[in-house]
């Protein structure tokens, strides 16, 4: 006899949604919710490797939650990934938890200049698969 799997009912999220990463100390940035995007991108800067460490700054002086941390992750890896205008680039990427609708995922997150986006975050639908349904008249 098959056991039969319980669905989690799926929670409905608009096409902004507010989201933390609390292992980077970010609380409460905007993200756009795209289910156009495979998967998840963090507007950074400074991004360098230094002996096998991946390290990096997350927004602009600009931002209002901008601070100068430096992070650090010796767990990482590059892709290339095609972006938004259809170019390929090379980008890193590293795992960490997002916080979308008081929910707390694992994700892997790309990390790319994204000064020129009106949003710093993107959250593609790898990240939202049988997590969440989206109602694109919806934000927050």
């Amino acid at each position: 006899m098959q056991k039969k799997k319980i669905n989690k009912p799926k929670q409905i999220i608009g096409r902004i949604e507010r989201v933390d990463f609390p292992e980077l100390g970010i609380k409460d940035i905007y993200a756009k919710i795209d289910t156009g995007a495979y998967s998840n991108t963090l507007h950074c800067r400074d991004i360098q490797v230094k002996e096998n460490k991946l390290y990096f700054k997350v927004l602009d002086p600009g931002h209002p939650i901008f601070s100068q941390k430096e992070h650090c992750f010796a767990d990482f890896k590059q892709k290339k990934i095609k972006n938004s205008f259809g170019e390929v680039e090379k980008r890193y990427l590293i795992k960490t938890n997002i916080k979308i609708a008081g929910r707390l995922i694992k994700s892997i997150i790309s990390l790319s200049d994204r000064g020129t986006m009106r949003y710093p975050v993107l959250i593609g639908r790898k990240s939202l698969r049988n997590k969440f349904v989206v109602d694109v008249s919806l934000k927050n």
